[in-house]
């Protein structure tokens, strides 16, 4: 599918990074980026979001590269999209859709489907009128009678209705069996970690380097959606049950975060969680605080943390652990790829498996030497 990207700048000081992160998302989905079109507004139009001047510019720029679909790097409220496609006479999808694209296409296991289902329900339900704009209401006779457009409407919300409120109970039975598995770990006393961290930042690698799982991994946005457990031993720590999450991202849409409430509970109950951090990125420390405002947003912000710089192999750093002033550690870099660095993770595993239940120290962003 051919496809002209919207991006636009709203005076977000990280914009051109936040504009290739969309890129990517887009490509990710299959798409093919015919053309790209950089909007600057202080503020979003009210009823096109870019101005009636740029939609003028992006008509002409989809027509002229004979496009299929207009992505917008930005949510779009329902109103300004059904504008949108009247004017364009094209799909548009934005920054949500998007993401709900590639989740749709990377779930694998029944409980990622469900959960990806659910969400993309939840936010086509905003979105009908859209879907239904060529039917006209007719009227008519004494008071009003609603016509075939307003009769599929009502018809399609009883339909999406009923469909969440199932999935909703597949999920409710998924949480309790996750509760019920959490319970027999807390009575073996085994510690629980779940890495998690921003998309891409290679959590799967590492994952696969500690407990040999054999994961998928790829140089994508979410090339995994489900959450892979395994267990492992580690001298001095015992069996350890290691989770792998979905990752985040920048203004991830709360659709995914409430439908994905049973994956994301493994991070809220787990004993430590690895925040894996990619040592290379320009925009480490914004991927930083993506994570830790979404782990504050469903309740894991007091969680005990240790963050793992990954990918040192390109930055050409040895491997090492730092402590805070109270000598508990902190940090540890490593290379998942090249397995650099694990025993010094091993190390940190062993420590918090001691003191597993205290709160996390205050982390502070660090610095390259």
């Amino acid at each position: 599918m051919k496809v002209l990207i919207v991006s636009v700048d709203l005076g977000d000081p990280d914009f051109a990074a936040h504009s290739d992160e969309f890129a990517m998302l887009a490509r990710g989905t299959g798409a093919e980026i015919s053309a790209r079109l950089l909007v600057r507004r202080a503020h979003p139009d009210a009823t096109y979001f870019i101005g009636s001047g740029k939609l003028l510019e992006a008509i002409e720029l989809a027509d002229a590269a004979g496009v299929d679909a207009v992505l917008f790097d930005r949510p779009l409220s329902p109103a300004q999209q059904r504008n949108l496609e009247r004017r364009l006479e094209r799909p548009v999808i934005d920054r949500v859709g998007v993401i709900l694209d590639i989740f749709a296409l990377r779930a694998k296991s029944r409980e990622g489907k469900l959960q990806v289902e659910l969400a993309r329900l939840q936010y086509l339900s905003t979105r009908l009128t859209r879907l239904w704009s060529h039917l006209e209401r007719q009227r008519g006779g004494i008071g009003a009678r609603s016509g075939p457009g307003e009769a599929q409407l009502e018809m399609d919300r009883r339909i999406i209705g009923d469909k969440v409120r199932g999935l909703r109970g597949q999920l409710d039975r998924v949480q309790r069996q996750r509760v019920t598995q959490r319970r027999a770990r807390a009575r073996g006393k085994t510690l629980s970690v779940s890495l998690v961290g921003y998309t891409n930042a290679g959590k799967s690698t590492l994952f696969n380097a500690l407990t040999r799982a054999g994961a998928y991994t790829a140089d994508q946005l979410f090339a995994t959606l489900d959450t892979t457990t395994r267990r492992l031993w580690i001298d001095g720590a015992g069996t350890v049950v290691v989770s792998d999450t979905v990752g985040f991202i920048r203004d991830l849409p709360p659709t995914l975060i409430a439908a994905f409430r049973a994956t994301l509970e493994e991070t809220i109950h787990a004993d430590l969680l690895l925040h894996v951090v990619d040592a290379a990125s320009a925009q480490r420390d914004e991927q930083i605080a993506a994570v830790e405002q979404v782990l504050g947003d469903i309740g894991a912000g007091e969680t005990r943390c240790i963050q793992v710089y990954n990918k040192i192999d390109l930055m050409g750093y040895a491997p090492r652990v730092e402590r805070d002033e109270h000598g508990t550690i902190v940090r540890v870099f490593v290379s998942a790829l090249e397995r650099g660095g694990l025993d010094g993770l091993r190390g940190a595993i062993i420590e918090s498996g001691r003191t597993a239940g205290n709160n996390a120290p205050t982390i502070e962003h660090t610095e390259f030497e």
